[in-house]
Formats: C-alpha cells, sequence, structure tokens
C-alpha cells in the first residue's frame, strides 16, 4: 500500500488514501497511520465500507483496549449489542427517525457542544474512529478544534497560570447544562473523573488544552470563577483558525486523537433525515514495552 498524507488545514487533520484499512494487519502500515496521527491529530479515510466487527477489530490493532462504559450505557442497553461500539444514529431499533421527547434524543443533542470523548473516565479515552453509514441529504458536518494550535498560540505567563490546573469531567454535567435529567442512580454512575486542563504527550513533545463540555469546574478554584475560566478558553480554543468542519460522505472513517483536538456534531433536521454512524474509541493506557 501506498500511504499519503494531504494536509486539509493550516495546522491539522488531513485526508489519506493508497489505504484500505480492512486490510491493514503489518505493523509497519500502522506504524505510519499512528506517525500520521501525531501529526495532524485528525486523519479522514474515504471510500472504508466497514462492518461494525471490522471497525472493532481495527480499532483494537491501532491502539488496543477500547472504551465500553459509555455515557448512554447507563441510561439503555445499545441496539447495536456491544458497548464499544457508541451509535451515534437518529434511529430506533427499527430504523425510523427517534421521537423528539425520546431520552436518546435528548441525550445526544449534547454531541453538539464541543468535547472530547470519554474524558469523564479514568483512563479517558484517546482515538475515536467514527465511520459513516448513512449520511443525509443535507449537510451534516462534524467540526474538530485543534488543541495543540491554540495552547502553542498562548502567551508565556497564560500558559504558566493554566499548566498546573486540574478540572473535573463529567457527562451528566455536560447534558444537565442542556436541561437533560437523570436519575439518582443513573448520576452515580456518571459520577466522572479529574484531568489535566493540558495534556503534554510524550512521543511528540507537544501540550495541548485539555478541554470538552464535560469539564464542570477546576479543582481548588471557586466554582465561578472556574466556570468562567473554562467558558473563556471554550470560546478561545474555538476560534476559526483552529477549527476545520468535516462533510460526511457515505463509508467515510474519520480518526481523532482526543489528546489533542476537541470535536462536535452540527445540526441538522434529525426529525426528516436519517443519520447513522458508528464510533469506537480507544483508552489512554500506555503501551506495554516491547
Amino acid at each position: 500500500m501506498s500511504l499519503r498524507f494531504t494536509p486539509l488545514h493550516q495546522s491539522f487533520v488531513a485526508e489519506v488514501s493508497g489505504v484500505d484499512l480492512r486490510r491493514v494487519f503489518d505493523e509497519p502500515t500502522l506504524a505510519a497511520l499512528r506517525d500520521g496521527m501525531d501529526r495532524y491529530g485528525v486523519l479522514v479515510f474515504r471510500r472504508q465500507p466497514l462492518t461494525d466487527a471490522e471497525q472493532l477489530d481495527f480499532a483494537r490493532r491501532w491502539d488496543g483496549t477500547l472504551h465500553t462504559k459509555t455515557g448512554i450505557s447507563a441510561l439503555t442497553a445499545s441496539r447495536l449489542g456491544n458497548e464499544a461500539l457508541t451509535d451515534i444514529s437518529n434511529v430506533d431499533e427499527n430504523g425510523d427517525p427517534l421521537d423528539s421527547a425520546d431520552r436518546r434524543r435528548i441525550y445526544g443533542l449534547a454531541n453538539q457542544l464541543w468535547h472530547t470523548d470519554a474524558s469523564f473516565e479514568n483512563p479517558p479515552g484517546r482515538y475515536s474512529l467514527l465511520s459513516a453509514r448513512v449520511i443525509p441529504t443535507v449537510r451534516a458536518d462534524t467540526e474538530f478544534a485543534d488543541m495543540r494550535a491554540a495552547w502553542e498560540a498562548l502567551p508565556a505567563d497564560e500558559q504558566a497560570r493554566l499548566l498546573p490546573l486540574i478540572a473535573h469531567h463529567s457527562i451528566a454535567y455536560s447534558r444537565e447544562v442542556l436541561g437533560f435529567s437523570f436519575s439518582s442512580e443513573e448520576r452515580e454512575r456518571l459520577h466522572g473523573n479529574p484531568q489535566p486542563l493540558v495534556r503534554y504527550c510524550e512521543k511528540t513533545r507537544r501540550r495541548a488544552l485539555y478541554l470538552a463540555s464535560h469539564a464542570s469546574h477546576i479543582v481548588d478554584m471557586p466554582v465561578a470563577e472556574g466556570r468562567l475560566l473554562l467558558r473563556e478558553l471554550m470560546t478561545y480554543a474555538t476560534a476559526p483558525q483552529f477549527c476545520y468542519a468535516h462533510a460526511w460522505d457515505n463509508e467515510d472513517l474519520v480518526i481523532w486523537d482526543n489528546r489533542s483536538t476537541m470535536h462536535r456534531a452540527r445540526p441538522f433536521n434529525d426529525k426528516q433525515y436519517r443519520r447513522e454512524l458508528r464510533r469506537v474509541t480507544t483508552l489512554d493506557i500506555k503501551p506495554v514495552p516491547a
């Protein structure tokens, strides 16, 4: 296979061609793809007709351990029959668009907030692989923001102020901001975890802001002050110069690094148009030395 990386943005994101991920088993090709991910943070693969099993298998080859404690699993079992396969869709078990009042639809609206996947878990998410199965005839983009470029553009004194801070992440918080109600049992299962506000990647030797709508407050800082800081950073880090919007085609696969990017779904008329995507997220577990 002859890999080619075509940049799609000035600081991150590349389209990868010359590869069929269903047939990538050799370590040199996997290593080259991981190197591309380290450089670009988001990789776009066109015409990747993956089945659920093929997507799961490739994710394991790509990065090992899969995330299965998804937030929505606290509410309902997956219609796909595998908790490692997150259903990013607007349809029910019969393939019909979800009713406006369906809890699954209301819960899923929070995907339109800027976030990183599984930042509320320990270990958090590392890479996410999102596969397009049914795409509407209207635009229903996913937008990405480069948290490394946002960090590197900050003044040195601001970097020094942010570097030691810890934020608490809870997926319940990001939903409750939109008015979603949890039972006490559901909320207990979604208690969340603290995460550094700035992450460092040993391999790339680069830092990135680690923001998400899941971040409810800054630890050891007054709640109001911490939430104001988080809102200001979110506005700053999602300025147009740091962002890229992916327009989906059927059979697209997009992989991103949750440690160096944020993303959000863009709204569309989900009561009229079907959209079905499958996401697999790997956990940020250090590899065992060879």
